[in-house]
């Protein structure tokens, strides 16, 4: 059993981190791009290597980011019972064009699941934290922060299109059932965003581990639920490349789990 605490000084070691590394270079650092095309930045670095610095001192485990290379993640992925896996900033397109859509985030996890949960914005200073079984919270306020929409013609809908396949992104785009999308470009505040019930359902073909980690259980921590486009149990996806259909209201997502699968 974890110490509720440890969620306390995981917060406040992603807040100090984000002052001292991320903040001061927003708007103010070049970009490079990876093998994959994707982008990063001086401060993705230096946040992955303050946060392979600070959070063994709190669980000693091994850290797992997205700064790694492929065989590192995998190696240190193999074997352990206990790891920090860790977004040094998801959404660094964003970041480095100045949409303040982004996000450190940091997941504790025990035999391949999440136990802690941190998610924190720093430009709107929102900080999403979960302990499984103790709930999930922005700044201290319970998840949900509002309702759920009766029905899913008034439905906002978090979508990404990219990692989606056959039919399903025409569909989507021609005949969805819900009353609106958005894509903002960082997964792990997508989930945050479902969680607090600002997105009300949720897809996304194929996210990476550091994507998924912590967002998963502050959605379950909210009362939420998900599974993958092609298994019924979520965790019965790839560790590496995991699809999601998801929702906040258990009504909304029997919908949307029928319509997303259908249309596939």
């Amino acid at each position: 059993m974890l110490d509720p605490h440890l969620l306390d000084q995981v917060a406040a070691t992603v807040r100090a981190v984000a002052a001292a590394e991320v903040m001061p270079r927003f708007l103010r650092v070049g970009a490079s791009r990876k093998d994959d095309g994707s982008l990063f930045t001086e401060a993705d670095l230096q946040t992955q290597h303050a946060l392979e610095r600070a959070l063994p001192t709190l669980v000693d485990c091994p850290v797992l980011g997205e700064e790694m290379s492929t065989e590192q993640q995998q190696s240190r992925w193999a074997g352990h019972e206990q790891i920090w896996v860790i977004d040094p900033i998801d959404g660094t397109t964003n970041f480095v064009h100045g949409l303040p859509y982004f996000a450190i985030s940091v997941a504790l996890m025990e035999r391949g699941r999440p136990v802690l949960a941190v998610i924190y914005n720093p430009v709107a200073d929102e900080m999403f934290t979960a302990l499984k079984g103790h709930g999930a919270f922005m700044n201290g306020q319970p998840l949900p922060l509002k309702k759920h929409v009766p029905q899913m013609t008034e439905a906002i809908a978090g979508v990404e299109v990219k990692w989606l396949g056959g039919k399903l992104p025409l569909r989507l785009a021609s005949v969805a059932p819900f009353g609106s999308q958005r894509n903002l470009g960082a997964s792990t505040l997508d989930w945050c965003y479902l969680a607090a019930g600002r997105f009300d359902v949720y897809v996304h073909g194929g996210q990476k581990l550091w994507d998924y980690a912590a967002g998963c259980l502050l959605l379950s921590e909210a009362g939420g639920q998900m599974t993958s486009l092609y298994h019924d149990d979520y965790w019965d996806d790839d560790v590496w490349q995991r699809s999601v259909i998801a929702a906040l209201n258990p009504g909304l997502y029997a919908q949307w789990m029928k319509w997303v699968k259908y249309n596939l």
